[in-house]
């Protein structure tokens, strides 16, 4: 059976979806002020391969992804380039749809942008005003944590980390208008010039104005939540992203979506991938050491760039070096080879069974892509060094089957 590493238990579990036969999923996108990086591409891979996997063991998946097309740090991109941010943030989501598409990554059932979904937005926020969840403060909202007694049950952080956490990742302890320093903003007052919505009367308009009474804009956390529930529901499978968004995004994301619902878990099993470093430190736009998707399919194949990336668990953090795609690349060459293999008869499936064991045993246990890579290569092995040509359609339906289930395009 398969068994995922859930960050909430911290533990592998054995996956069993809240509606038979049926998988929700819900992963983090982009903010979309510049083009993908290798960092992205580790996530969105992996929750690619999860998924093929998923539906290759029957299940039928539902699979969101947002993107947060309304930020701080889309409008500060817009500024220092003088740039519309809405038009700046339409054309960087094409450039990640179009890497993705080359690294043979599947589009979600529904990918939807924050600001498409601001009437959901503030239909929870005024839920949660009305429960007592959240207080208004001079043109703010804030979701009061000491109403939610659950909180800090996913990152298992001490206050004090959690204050300096939230401090790093673009919350702000210090504001005066909070009645506690993790409080987190639903709804905030737009600045000059930011677009802004009428929460009152939940009209939108998207023309940047002036600042003035009411008009305001959503905060990061509540997109998550609104566009899961109204896509997946009250209540999702599995919720994804990297390792860096489990506080205080994903904390804040449970603590309003059950408070809205009333209904827990909100997810019930977090997976995170971890992080890319290059030259020592996580790869972000923030430090500028990224290693672009675009700059990288210039030099190598997408199976060649997938492959480097699946060679490394979802968990493990790794250490960029463009020598391990020249590695790679020989290891597609080989696979190559092998496919192309010829036969003079139908094999017997029979011969490539304890293959297929081995990768599914494999995938079955967190989803090991490092072990599975191995099987391919000894199947690959395997075909080139068969004698009998009758048997060579079979292991290489086999290999087939692994390799389109990883995602290779070969």
């Amino acid at each position: 059976m398969l068994r995922l590493y859930n960050s909430l238990s911290r533990e592998k579990e054995i996956f069993k979806p809240l509606r038979k036969g049926n998988v929700s999923i819900y992963v983090c996108g982009v903010t979309p002020y510049d083009t993908t990086h290798l960092g992205h591409a580790f996530t969105y891979v992996f929750f690619d391969v999860l998924i093929r996997y998923l539906a290759f063991s029957g299940y039928k998946v539902n699979y969101t992804q947002n993107v947060t097309d309304i930020d701080d740090d889309m409008f500060k991109k817009a500024r220092e380039e003088k740039k519309n941010w809405k038009r700046l943030g339409d054309f960087w989501t094409k450039i990640f749809l179009s890497d993705m598409k080359s690294l043979n990554v599947l589009p979600p059932t529904h990918f939807i942008k924050a600001t498409d979904s601001i009437n959901k937005m503030i239909e929870i926020i005024n839920a949660l005003l009305k429960k007592g969840f959240a207080y208004k403060n001079k043109g703010n909202i804030y979701f009061e944590v000491s109403k939610f007694k659950r909180y800090g049950r996913l990152s298992k952080f001490s206050k004090k980390q959690m204050i300096l956490l939230s401090k790093e990742r673009g919350g702000d302890p210090n504001d005066p208008l909070k009645k506690n320093p993790l409080d987190f903003i639903l709804w905030q007052k737009s600045k000059s010039g930011e677009p802004f919505w009428l929460f009152d009367s939940s009209s939108i308009s998207l023309t940047a104005g002036a600042q003035g009474k009411g008009k305001g804009r959503p905060g990061w956390h509540i997109e998550c939540s609104a566009i899961a529930n109204k896509y997946l529901g009250d209540q999702i499978d599995i919720h994804g992203g990297g390792k860096d968004l489990i506080f205080p995004h994903h904390e804040s994301e449970i603590a309003q979506s059950e408070s809205y619902t009333g209904k827990s878990p909100f997810a019930k099993y977090f997976l995170h991938t971890a992080m890319v470093l290059c030259g020592g430190e996580k790869m972000s736009k923030s430090l500028g050491n990224l290693v672009m998707i675009r700059d990288l399919l210039l030099k190598y194949s997408p199976g060649v760039i997938r492959w480097t990336i699946l060679s490394y668990h979802y968990r493990q953090p790794w250490e960029f070096e463009e020598k391990e795609l020249k590695i790679s690349e020989d290891y597609i060459n080989k696979i190559n080879e092998a496919l192309k293999q010829k036969s003079k008869s139908s094999g017997f499936k029979i011969i490539g069974d304890r293959y297929l064991k081995d990768f599914i045993c494999a995938m079955n246990d967190d989803i090991d892509t490092p072990k599975v890579l191995r099987v391919i290569l000894r199947l690959s092995k395997r075909i080139q060094k068969e004698k009998n040509k009758s048997n060579i359609e079979g292991l290489q339906e086999v290999l087939q089957t692994i390799i389109n289930t990883l995602g290779f395009n070969l």
